[in-house]
């Protein structure tokens, strides 16, 4: 089990070796308790009025994640 802190900051690759990014943020489903989006850019709400476009088309879905190592490891699109 990976603790959420850990993901912050680890690079993502996909698991044909592309480069996705980097975590800036982690998104929770609160109904759920489990994390939803890895976020790749830092959002500040204060500033961005449409906070929730951006963080869906600035993610990567958690249920893509294979592996949480020293790098995160997600599937193709």
């Amino acid at each position: 089990m990976v603790s959420i802190s850990e993901l912050y900051g680890k690079k993502i690759i996909s698991t044909t070796g592309h480069w996705v990014g980097e975590v800036q943020h982690v998104v929770l489903d609160l109904d759920s308790g489990s994390v939803s989006h890895l976020l790749l850019q830092k959002i500040d709400a204060a500033k961005n009025e449409d906070m929730l476009k951006s963080i869906f088309s600035n993610s990567v879905k958690y249920e893509r994640v294979k592996r949480v190592s020293e790098t995160i490891l997600v599937s193709d699109k």
